[in-house]
């Protein structure tokens, strides 16, 4: 059986290390190239072409970072023009938010990655190996340090304010697939040590429409700002997010912070249903990335796409949001969130 790591603080000198909120400035964003074949049936190409878009559109806001698997590197720089940095380390796909590094700070400066095990989804797609050790590969080229837990996390699962407050779902953490040994109460005191984190909120679900990850939190529900969350929400009584996202709402309706506010929710009803070659996908509005000055949005060229990209404005107002084509990548099981993952201006420890 795994237990709870030691808590996350450098008793010598009272360090308290906290992941930051992703509205906090970024040194980098990370993505990784696609490569499983399997996983993409047939729409590798085209996910790439998504996946260049995203990393050119978030390198206008800050520094890019892609990750390629060994031999794909040349193919990666021919996709993700300027100054897009690319390095080749193995990995098993390119769902970096969920295997690669969860990066938090101190209020020295520093940063340091966690590295949560990955067991891909519940061991939804297999070999995993190397996703499972890249975030160690990601540490080790940034010269960023590492410090380990025994649970199983994806990045996608939180949502932080980075001022003590983690917004998770039920569907996914409590699922037996990720940590089966481990409570409710067990789960908590990981998060708070390795995240500095003091109150948890817990939403009963992800979206009807997500079979890979059990009910990420990011597909649903995101910080905007300490005290404000977009919630997706829907309007349909015969849509099966109608009841998922009615439970979610009255449960942040009557939550309390860290700092014991109430929070104001910008609920976003537009669920956008767009065709993929007969397939109806939905993609996740919520699902997307903060950069430095930017909100980088997801869409499938969708009637509803401006009026969502106008209620994310409303809780970014000082930030310009942007979309990025992304039908491919929801076909894949995710979105921009899912692709990305910051990191956080500081320097290692001495």
């Amino acid at each position: 059986m795994n237990s709870p790591s030691e808590p996350s603080t450098d008793s010598a000198a009272d360090v308290r290390w906290r992941m930051p909120a992703e509205w906090e400035q970024h040194e980098r964003c990370l993505l990784a190239w696609p490569s499983r074949s399997e996983l993409w049936e047939g729409y590798l190409d085209r996910s790439k072409v998504e996946y260049a878009a995203t990393a050119v559109a978030i390198s206008q806001f800050e520094p890019v970072t892609v990750i390629a698997a060994p031999g794909s590197g040349a193919e990666a720089r021919r996709a993700c023009p300027g100054d897009i940095e690319v390095v080749e380390l193995p990995i098993d796909d390119s769902w970096i938010r969920d295997s690669g590094p969860i990066y938090v700070v101190d209020e020295a400066g520093h940063r340091r990655g966690v590295d949560f095990r990955f067991n891909s989804w519940g061991e939804r797609f297999v070999p995993y190996d190397k996703d499972a050790a890249i975030t160690e590969a990601v540490l080790a080229h940034l010269d960023d340090e590492r410090v380990s837990s025994s649970m199983v996390l994806e990045g996608g699962s939180i949502t932080v304010d980075g001022t003590g407050t983690l917004i998770t779902t039920e569907q996914c953490l409590l699922n037996p697939n990720r940590n089966p040994d481990w409570d409710r109460d067990q789960i908590e005191a990981e998060l708070r040590a390795q995240l500095g984190v003091d109150t948890i909120i817990w939403l009963p679900w992800g979206h009807a429409e997500d079979g890979h990850t059990d009910g990420h939190v990011d597909g649903v529900c995101t910080y905007a700002a300490p005290g404000v969350v977009i919630a997706q929400t829907c309007e349909d009584p015969a849509n099966p997010n109608y009841r998922l996202m009615a439970e979610n709402l009255e449960v942040l309706r009557s939550a309390r912070d860290a700092a014991g506010r109430s929070f104001r929710i910008i609920e976003l009803p537009q669920l956008p249903y767009s065709d993929l070659d007969g397939r109806q996908l939905l993609c996740s509005y919520p699902n997307f990335y903060v950069a430095n000055g930017g909100v980088v949005v997801g869409v499938g060229d969708h009637p509803l796409d401006q009026e969502a990209l106008a209620l994310i404005g409303q809780g970014f107002p000082d930030h310009e949001v942007v979309s990025v084509p992304s039908l491919v990548v929801a076909f894949g099981g995710g979105g921009v969130h899912c692709i990305t993952q910051q990191v956080p201006v500081g320097g290692r420890p001495s």
